[in-house]
């Protein structure tokens, strides 16, 4: 068993994964690239690759498990998603959305990934929506870990517990879902796995993440194990060009997924989507 936080909160081998053993090897072979003209371009792009996943999911095995991220990225996608006609390709009902990583904030605080979720794909600042059941989005618990007193390390193993009742895994014991969007941070993290975090290091599909000194928010979090990007297929979206340096090195000559974490998507599976402005940095060869 492997001991996280102040809590002690354990996470047993059944929410860990056995190995790397059929795991797409991080960085290794070249993922799909498509660089677009702005961020509307993408986002339109990104949304009609998750409607897609999400209704071939459906048709094979009548429910959809979506993995989400935070931050702003996928408000303008989500905004797409609750309306004509990608939310009514979508059979809402068979759909679960879960989240990547989140900060320890109630659910309705505006740092919360819940609350984009809440308020942009469910409708909750406009008409219409997606038609979501509540009881088919998987926030991590942490309005219930602040009501008992305890910390985000003991929210992260409740998630994980959660995972482990609704998602089907693989061979090795990771958990798979059909589709995991994320975004891509200015220092190269990915989730809320930044750069050399503990995070990298472990087998336990959640984490407790102590609240980052050099990018905000400044708050505690949890996230999921960044082997998962290996176990299911990763849609990364980003764009701007703040996210220029980052993409940069992503895409550099250097493997390095401690230095950049989000580099663990640079493999071959994944698909990348970016705009011009953040793709100036990357090497003329990958953008060919």
């Amino acid at each position: 068993m492997t001991e996280h936080g102040s809590d002690a909160a354990r996470v047993p081998e059944l929410f860990a994964g056995s190995g790397v053993a059929g795991l797409a090897a991080p960085n290794r072979g070249e993922p799909e690239l498509l660089v677009l003209a702005d961020p509307e371009a993408v986002a339109r792009e990104a949304a009609g690759r998750i409607a897609a996943a999400l209704v071939a999911a459906v048709k094979h095995r009548g429910r959809a498990d979506f993995c989400t991220t935070g931050g702003t990225t996928p408000i303008p996608i989500y905004r797409l998603l609750a309306q004509s006609p990608l939310r009514d390709r979508i059979a809402w009902p068979q759909v679960h959305v879960w989240f990547g990583d989140e900060r320890f904030v109630p659910r309705d605080h505006p740092e919360s990934n819940v609350t984009p979720v809440d308020d942009v794909l469910l409708g909750g600042d406009a008409e219409g929506g997606a038609p979501l059941p509540a009881a088919n989005i998987h926030p991590f618990p942490v309005d219930r870990a602040i009501a008992e007193d305890h910390d985000n390390a003991w929210c992260a193993a409740r998630y994980a517990e959660e995972m482990a009742s609704n998602l089907p895994r693989l061979g090795s014991n990771w958990p798979v879902f059909d589709v995991i969007l994320v975004g891509v941070g200015t220092d190269g993290h990915v989730l809320s796995c930044f750069p050399d975090s503990p995070a990298l290091d472990g087998l336990a599909w959640t984490v407790g993440v102590p609240a980052p000194s050099h990018v905000g928010p400044h708050l505690p979090r949890m996230t999921l194990n960044p082997r998962l990007l290996e176990a299911s297929p990763v849609l990364a979206v980003t764009w701007g060009a703040g996210k220029a340096e980052a993409l940069g090195h992503v895409f550099g000559t250097v493997r390095d997924g401690r230095r950049w974490p989000v580099q663990r998507t640079r493999r071959a599976g994944a698909v990348w989507l970016v705009d011009e402005a953040a793709a100036a940095r990357m090497p003329k060869a990958d953008l060919a």
